[in-house]
């Protein structure tokens, strides 16, 4: 392991990071990073990844806890879900074929980079919309679903379960403060299960350490300055380029 390679991963995780930080997404980038650009096993890629979610989700969930957007009571039944989704999701992502797992990622990245452009179009000019909770069994269920593809493909969860949320009726930013708290709930058993249940080299565990404090900087970072960037034409940005990105890898893998 190289420094090259710890400096590209600091610095992946440092920008990925600023990117959540600033507007709620782009984690679903770290494992396209890995696999598609560093070229670690898909396994590799999404333990570092799901570590990396952790952080980004306990950084991120006491802003909107001060503001209001996190009712906790309330988000049980989705945390319920999501962490019974998420070991089932682990399982199925530790048995699928390496080549099968990575078009899974692609596509996933795909899907997740269109549903920021839709959301943006249809969700971000409701933001004044008086927030209706669902059910404890809907948020399970959705919680359920959701883990599953999110723990099997890559997904850190908030880009799935945002848009989720608020077709059920709350409001934007309370189902980015739950999707938030949401996303730790899928990525501590996703983490545990890649981490030891995928054959993990001793190179990936070396560059966690470096993956995580970078992440966290950039969360940090990103979470000070969200005020002063203009946040739908980053996540505009980000979700275009990740559309290229993995209708490109797409293309090359089909060939």
């Amino acid at each position: 392991m190289g420094a090259e390679t710890l400096a590209l991963v600091a610095a992946a995780n440092a920008l990925v990071g600023a990117c959540v930080g600033l507007t709620g997404i782009a984690g679903f980038l770290l494992p396209m990073f890995y696999a598609g650009f560093l070229g670690l096993a898909p396994v590799e890629g999404l333990a570092l990844s799901f570590a990396a979610f952790v952080v980004s989700g306990t950084l991120g969930c006491p802003a909107y806890r001060r503001t209001g957007d996190l009712p906790l009571r309330a988000s049980l039944g989705l945390l319920a879900g999501s962490f019974l989704g998420a070991l089932a999701g682990t399982q199925i992502g530790l048995i699928l074929p390496a080549d099968v797992l990575t078009v899974i990622l692609y596509l996933v990245v795909l899907g997740s980079g269109a549903s920021v452009l839709l959301r943006m179009r249809a969700g971000e000019k409701d933001e004044d919309t008086p927030t209706s909770l669902p059910g404890t069994g809907g948020l399970f269920a959705v919680g359920a679903v959701t883990a599953v593809v999110c723990a099997a493909s890559g997904a850190g969860g908030p880009v799935l379960v945002v848009p989720v949320l608020m077709l059920m009726g709350v409001g934007p930013r309370m189902a980015v403060g739950m999707a938030l708290l949401d996303s730790v709930a899928i990525a501590v058993p996703a983490t545990v299960g890649y981490l030891f249940g995928g054959g993990v080299s001793a190179q990936v565990w070396g560059l966690l350490p470096v993956a995580l404090l970078a992440h966290g900087a950039g969360v940090l970072l990103g979470s000070f300055n969200a005020h002063r960037i203009n946040a739908p034409l980053l996540k505009g940005i980000v979700a275009v380029g990740s559309i290229a990105v993995a209708a490109i890898k797409l293309v090359q893998l089909a060939l």
